[in-house]
Order: C-alpha cells, then structure tokens, then sequence
C-alpha cells in the first residue's frame, strides 16, 4: 500500500555519461541537469513499484526542480524520494539529490498509476492515426 512517508535512495557515481556536455544541456563536464532529474524521477518510481498491483506501473506527469550546486566528474551523488501526498492514482514525491559536498538539488515530483497494457496500447494506437 502506497502511503505517505514511503522513501527510498538511489546513489551513482558520476562519470563523462552524466555531464552536460553528453547530454547536451551545457558544455561543461558536470551531472547534467536532465541527469539529475532523471535520478530523481527513478528514486520516486522505484520507491513505491513494490507496491503496485500486478499489471500497473506509474507514469511521471510532474517535475519541478531546482538544479542548486555543480557536481564534478568522479563525485558520488545520490536522489532522495519521499512520498507526500496519495490521492487517488496521483503520487506526489519530495524529491532532493545530494553529493559528498552536500545538497544539489530539489524540489517536487508526481506521477500516476496507470495500467501498463491499456497504457501502451492507447499511446501506440497514435501511429494508426
């Protein structure tokens, strides 16, 4: 059951794969801000997937982020997901990332749960159109 209080942490370490200059966000060779997010949106999927029914998955909808400090190539980051509101199939996350120096970014995160087949099959059905 999926309540509020739910956390869960994911750690990288951060290599060339993560910068702005790959992701093409920036030139410089540190965590790209879509990197960071992305950690963040995986923390929060993976804090509540144990508690969905067999068939259902969720769906990011929201991110609101701030990116706050630069991470260098080589650092350990790590995302931070906590739940904070249920409503319904609507889950909202406080999201925060952090490095070895401290707190790198945060902000919000919600996603719906969704029943995965039916999900793919009307995203699909647009290629038919």
């Amino acid at each position: 059951m999926i309540t509020t209080g739910n956390k869960n942490i994911i750690e990288i370490t951060v290599t060339k794969n993560d910068t702005a200059r790959v992701f093409g966000s920036g030139e410089l060779e540190v965590l790209a801000t879509p990197r960071m997010v992305a950690l963040m949106e995986e923390c929060a999927y993976k804090c509540i997937a144990s508690e969905l029914d067999e068939g259902q998955s969720t769906v990011g909808t929201l991110m609101n982020v701030k990116h706050l400090s630069a991470t260098p190539v080589g650092m350990r980051a790590w995302a931070e997901a906590e739940v904070t509101e249920v409503d319904g199939r609507r889950i909202v996350f406080s999201v925060k990332a952090y490095d070895d120096s401290g707190l790198i970014g945060e902000g919000t995160h919600e996603r719906f749960i969704i029943f995965a087949e039916k999900f793919t099959q009307k995203t699909y059905s647009k290629l038919n159109k």
